[in-house]
């Protein structure tokens, strides 16, 4: 058997693309950069970077989770978050042609966090924004006022397509939901994420019957807040209570 040879396969190279989630002003946005170099400068696209040869792959998207946002990802098997973001690999992306550069394999991240401040542009990006998520996924593509639209670079808009569908499905049936929430919140924050990442309108009091359904899903703090207006709410922080149980199916739109 001849000897193991490097040179005789091709090199290709491996990035990380994070899908960072927020809800601000109750629409569900995603974390956008203007690419300041080649291939498709000018485009926007999702934060990420090449991993480097002494890193793995969750090191690697945490490293650019702290470079595009000043956030270090949360250990997801305790329930305090500390301003840390939620982070779960979302998936491998492995087209030969999905980078005109050379052979990239892109290993995809979500990350989630409170209503996050404003981005600060890092590496090759020019510029960097929250967006909608509908708008960055409009069928005419995207743009700020007074540029042209054009859809995300690389293969991007189906990366956020499907990290945008893993947060719907799984708030349906575990905490995650509580990852866009502050440490302390209230029913009617929880809520209006819900509502923000399905889309749709839920009845108050269904929904704070089946997520204080669950025991040990939401703890009360002792205490309450009044930053809603009305009467003062009660708070609530998640608890050990991983899985919704039965879950919140969201609504057919």
């Amino acid at each position: 058997m001849p000897p193991y040879d490097p040179s005789a396969f091709p090199p290709f190279a491996v990035t990380v693309d994070l899908v960072v989630l927020t809800v601000r002003r109750d629409a569900l946005c995603a974390l956008a950069v203007r690419r300041g170099e080649a291939p498709f400068q000018g485009r926007w696209a999702l934060p990420g970077g090449f991993v480097r040869a002494d890193e793995d792959l969750s090191l690697a998207a945490a490293r650019e989770l702290v470079e595009e946002t000043g956030l270090s990802a949360h250990d997801p098997s305790t329930p305090t978050r500390a301003q840390g973001a939620h982070l779960e690999q979302l998936a491998t992306y492995g087209d030969p042609q999905r980078d005109p550069r050379m052979r990239v394999v892109s290993v995809a991240h979500l990350a989630l966090a409170p209503d996050l401040p404003a981005p600060r542009a890092g590496g090759d990006a020019s510029n960097a924004r929250w967006a909608p998520v509908e708008e960055l996924l409009a069928s005419g593509g995207y743009g700020r006022e007074g540029e042209q639209a054009a859809p995300l670079a690389f293969d991007h808009a189906r990366i956020l397509t499907d990290g945008v569908e893993r947060a719907k499905s799984k708030i349906e049936y575990s905490s995650l939901a509580t990852a866009f929430c502050t440490p302390e919140f209230t029913v009617g924050e929880l809520r209006r994420v819900y509502e923000a990442v399905w889309g749709v309108a839920l009845d108050p009091r269904n929904f704070h019957r089946k997520v204080t359904g669950t025991p040990g899903f939401l703890v009360p703090t002792g205490g309450t807040t009044t930053r809603q207006g009305g009467r003062p709410a009660q708070l609530f922080r998640a608890g050990g209570a991983t899985l919704l149980n039965p879950p919140m199916l969201r609504p057919e739109v």
